[in-house]
């Protein structure tokens, strides 16, 4: 894993605290720049309540700079396995990019999830996020048949990845 700045901590929250709240609200115009709409996926809050899911806040020196959660889903077969933890929301603001805080924070999603129960880690993505599929490609993530909201989408990537 790539250093990440002094300062840097991630705190588990709901999906509807306001610093989560607001680096979504952020996230959803980054889609809507990279693909002419927000993301539509059916989220609700309890999503990622313990013990199925969780979702964190990355500050750096007390800044909310980052999100990134997931959501444990028995009803995907990737890698052969069931027991797959779902990233979503997975985003560094922009003004905090380029110090290794996505890999950070993926690191940290993929080490919570397998200490709930989960053997593979699995996520969408799409074209437009060059630096996402880079991301991704670097920690080993691999290509999988689609899943999800957008499985028919010619934009969409689905990726999954070994956890342990």
């Amino acid at each position: 894993m790539d250093r990440v700045p002094p300062g840097w901590r991630t705190v588990r929250c709901r999906i509807t605290d306001p610093d989560a709240a607001a680096l979504v609200e952020e996230v959803q115009l980054e889609y809507v720049q990279r693909y002419g709409g927000r993301d539509e996926t059916p989220l609700e809050a309890g999503y990622f309540d313990a013990p199925r899911g969780a979702f964190f806040v990355g500050y750096l020196d007390d800044v909310p700079v980052a999100t990134g959660a997931w959501r444990l889903r028995d009803d995907v077969v990737a890698l052969g396995r069931t027991a797959c933890a779902e990233i979503k929301r997975m985003y560094v603001a922009p003004t905090a990019r380029g110090c290794g805080l996505a890999r950070a924070m993926l690191a940290h999603l993929e080490g919570t999830a397998l200490a709930e129960g989960a053997d593979v880690m699995i996520l969408e993505t799409g074209t437009a996020q060059p630096e996402a599929l880079s991301l991704y490609a670097s920690a080993g993530y691999a290509a999988i048949p689609g899943f999800g909201y957008y499985r028919d989408s010619p934009l969409n990537r689905c990726l999954a990845r070994l956890l342990g």
